[in-house]
C-alpha cells in the first residue's frame, strides 16, 4: 500500500509538471481536441465486456482445481481478448472513415484531419489493452504488486520525458499519442515476459470449456454495464461540450476532469491491493465479520487521505489552477471541487465494489447505475447549453450523489450484509480533527494573499503538518495511536541497530 501511494504521488507529480508544459505547447484548442478524441476512443474499452475484472475471481476458483484448469482458463481468455482486439480495430477503422459524422461541425478542417490521425493511433493503443489486461490480472492474482507498480510507475514517468522533446520539435498531439503507444507496447511485452518466464503462466487450448463463457458472461455482464456507466459519467460530457461549444470548452472541462482522475488514483491505491484478499475471504466463508473489519480498516485509511486532499484543494485549489494551467481555466477549479466533494463517499468505500463482485452481487448496482447514467445525459444536455462546462459537472454530481452515495449505502447494508452504520461511526471519527487545520488554512490564505509557487507550497506544507497533528490528536482512536507509536519505536530501533 505504501509503495502504491509513493507511485501514485510520483506519477501524479510528473503529470502535474507535464500538463502545463503540454498546455503551453499545444494551446487550448489542440489540447481540447486531444481530450475530445481520447473521450471517444475510450468508449472502445467497452468491447472488453468487463472480462478483465472477472479473471481474478475465476483464477482463485480454478487454482483450487489444479494447474491444468488454470491453463485452460488462460487459454480461453487469450482467445477471447484476441477477438476483442480485432473487433476494436474494426470499430476504429469505422470511426476514422466517418470522423466528420462523429465529431460534428464545430471542428475546423485542419482539426478534423488531425483528429483522424489521433483516432487511428489511439485505437491501435486501445487494441493492445485487451490482451495486456490478461497478463496484468495474472500478476495481481499472484500478488506480485511490486513488479506491477514499478512497470506502471515507469510508464507514467517515462511518457512525459519522451513527449516533451517531441512537443518542443513541433510534433504536437500526434507525437504524444505515438509515444504513448510505443510505451504501452513495451509494457505489454514486459508483462507478457514476466508472466510466462517468472510466473510460469501456462496456456492450454485443448479441452476448453466454452460453456464456461456463459457463466463468465453472466458475471461480467453487470461489470460491463458499470463500465458503460463510467464512460457516460466521465466521457460523454467532453463529447457533448465538443459538439455544442468546440475544443476550447472541452479543454476547460478536461483540466477539472484530469484532477478528478488524479484524485481517483489515490482512492484506489489501497483498495486494489486487497482485491485478492477479498476474493479469498469470500471463497472460504459467507460470514461478513471479516469483510466488515477489512472494509472499515481500508475505508479509514482512505478517509484520512481523501479528507486531506479535498479540504486542501478547497482551500488552495483555485490558486493552484491559476499557477498550473494559466489564465482561462478558472471554471476548472469549480468543476474539480464539485466532483471531489461528491466522490468522497464512494472513494472511501471503494473496497465495497470488490466485495460485491467477489460475492457476485453487483447486478442490481449496475442496472441502477445505468439508469442514472442515462438520466445524467438527459439533465446534462440542458445544463451544458445554459452553463457550459460547469453545467456538465453539475449533471454528473447529481447522478453520482443519488447512485454512489444514497443508493449504494442502502445496498451495502441491506443486500451485501455489511455493517454500514458501524462503518460510518468509525469513519466519522475524523470529523473533530478537521476544524483546526481548515481554520489554519483560511488564516494562511488571508495573511499570504500573493499567488506564487513558493507561497502556495509554504501554505500547503503548513496545512499538511497541521492536518496530520490534528488527525493524530483528535481524529484516530487511542489504540491506533498506540499502534503508530509502537511502529515508530520499532522502526527507530531497527535503524539504530
Amino acid at each position: 500500500v505504501i509503495l502504491s501511494y509513493i507511485i501514485e504521488a510520483v506519477s501524479i507529480a510528473s503529470g502535474l509538471i507535464y500538463t502545463p508544459i503540454m498546455l503551453s505547447m499545444l494551446g487550448q484548442n489542440e489540447y481540447g481536441l486531444y481530450q475530445l478524441v481520447f473521450s471517444i476512443v475510450s468508449y472502445l474499452s467497452l468491447i472488453g465486456l468487463g472480462f478483465s475484472s472477472s479473471y481474478q475471481r475465476y483464477y482463485a476458483r480454478e487454482k483450487l482445481q489444479g494447474a491444468d484448469s488454470v491453463a485452460r482458463l488462460n487459454g480461453m481468455f487469450v482467445l477471447v481478448f484476441g477477438a476483442m482486439s480485432c473487433i476494436c480495430l474494426i470499430c476504429g477503422a469505422f470511426l476514422v472513415s466517418n470522423a466528420a459524422l462523429v465529431f460534428g461541425d464545430k471542428l475546423t478542417p485542419n482539426e478534423l484531419e488531425k483528429a483522424k490521425i489521433l483516432l487511428a493511433v489511439m485505437v491501435f493503443n486501445m487494441a493492445l489493452t485487451f490482451p495486456n489486461s490478461l497478463f496484468t490480472s495474472n500478476i495481481t492474482a499472484h500478488k506480485r504488486f511490486v513488479f506491477q507498480r514499478i512497470v506502471i510507475l515507469t510508464e507514467r514517468v517515462v511518457n512525459p520525458f519522451l513527449c516533451i522533446p517531441l512537443l518542443i520539435l513541433g510534433y504536437g498531439s500526434i507525437g504524444m499519442v505515438v509515444v504513448s503507444t510505443l510505451i504501452s507496447s513495451t509494457a505489454f511485452i514486459i508483462n507478457t515476459h514476466f508472466c510466462i518466464k517468472r510466473l510460469k503462466m501456462q496456456f492450454s487450448f485443448s479441452g476448453l470449456r466454452f460453456s464456461q463463457l456463459k457463466e463468465l458472461w453472466g458475471f461480467t455482464f453487470f461489470i460491463f454495464l458499470n463500465q458503460i456507466v463510467n464512460q457516460i459519467n466521465w466521457s460523454v460530457d467532453k463529447y457533448l461540450l465538443g459538439r455544442f461549444y468546440g475544443t476550447a470548452t472541452v479543454a476547460i472541462y478536461s483540466i477539472g476532469g484530469q484532477l478528478r482522475g488524479y484524485f481517483s488514483q489515490f482512492s484506489t491505491a489501497i483498495s486494489n491491493v486487497f482485491i485478492p484478499r477479498v476474493n479469498e475471504i469470500v471463497s472460504k466463508t459467507e460470514n461478513c465479520s471479516e469483510l466488515d473489519s477489512l472494509f472499515i480498516q481500508v475505508g479509514k485509511i482512505q478517509s484520512y487521505i481523501i479528507c486531506l486532499i479535498v479540504s486542501g484543494f478547497a482551500l488552495f485549489g483555485e490558486s493552484f489552477i491559476e499557477l498550473w494551467a494559466g489564465p482561462g481555466y478558472q471554471d476548472s477549479f469549480y468543476i474539480a471541487l464539485m466532483l471531489f466533494c461528491v466522490l468522497m463517499v464512494p472513494y472511501v468505500q471503494n473496497l465495497g465494489i470488490e466485495i460485491q463482485r467477489a460475492k457476485n452481487r453487483h447486478r442490481v448496482r449496475s442496472i441502477v447505475y445505468l439508469f442514472m447514467a442515462v438520466v445524467n445525459v438527459g439533465i446534462s444536455i440542458p445544463l451544458i447549453k445554459n452553463y457550459g462546462a460547469v453545467g456538465a459537472a453539475v449533471g454528473t454530481v447529481i447522478s453520482v450523489f443519488i447512485c454512489n452515495v444514497l443508493f449504494m449505502n442502502f445496498y451495502y447494508s441491506r443486500y451485501i450484509g455489511l455493517n454500514i452504520s458501524l462503518f460510518w461511526r468509525k469513519i466519522l471519527r475524523i470529523v473533530p480533527a478537521l476544524p483546526v487545520p481548515i481554520a489554519i488554512g483560511l488564516l494562511l490564505n488571508y495573511w499570504l494573499s500573493e499567488n506564487s509557487w513558493f507561497i502556495l507550497g509554504f501554505k500547503i506544507i503548513c496545512y499538511v503538518i497541521t492536518y496530520l497533528i490534528s488527525l493524530y490528536c483528535l481524529g484516530i482512536y487511542k489504540e491506533e495511536r498506540v499502534t503508530i507509536k509502537n511502529q515508530l519505536q520499532r522502526f527507530l530501533k531497527k535503524k539504530r541497530t
